[in-house]
């Protein structure tokens, strides 16, 4: 039996350290513990980018502007409680250029939270649609990055 896709929105939180290195925010999943970005389901009366900008407070106590336009989708299997029931997620991706983070915030016990640089994110993040995602997101930051160099 087929199941209708569900839809999750993701913030992917971003910044640059002191000498100006792009640096991304990581979240493990409550469950499994593996590396992801922060994302939940669609919070009623927010739109797309700004449910996104929630879920990356709530997981990773992470402010800050978040781009209006998504930048990719990836699917995943999500398990819904402990009956292995399991539905099939495609989640819309929006970056957060993270402004601050807070010392405590919703999740903080049931998460591990870590800034890594592009590479180390890549390595971490198992999911091939997440991880396509990342790589194309950084390479897009670099590409900006060098056209607003002299």
């Amino acid at each position: 039996m087929k199941h209708a896709v569900r839809v999750q929105y993701g913030a992917l939180p971003y910044r640059f350290s002191h000498d100006a290195a792009l640096e991304i925010l990581l979240v493990t999943t409550r469950q499994s513990r593996q590396w992801i970005i922060p994302k939940g389901w669609p919070i009623k009366g927010l739109r797309p980018a700004k449910s996104a900008a929630r879920e990356a407070f709530e997981e990773a106590g992470v402010r800050g502007r978040v781009g209006a336009k998504s930048i990719g989708l990836f699917s995943y299997e999500k398990m819904l409680d402990g009956n292995g029931v399991s539905v099939n997620c495609e989640v819309g991706v929006f970056p957060l250029l993270v402004k601050r983070q807070s010392e405590t915030w919703p999740e903080i016990e049931q998460r591990v939270v870590q800034w890594v640089a592009p590479d180390r994110a890549l390595t971490l993040i198992k999911d091939p649609g997440l991880k396509a995602l990342v790589a194309a997101f950084v390479k897009r930051i670099a590409v900006a990055a060098s056209k607003s160099t002299p």
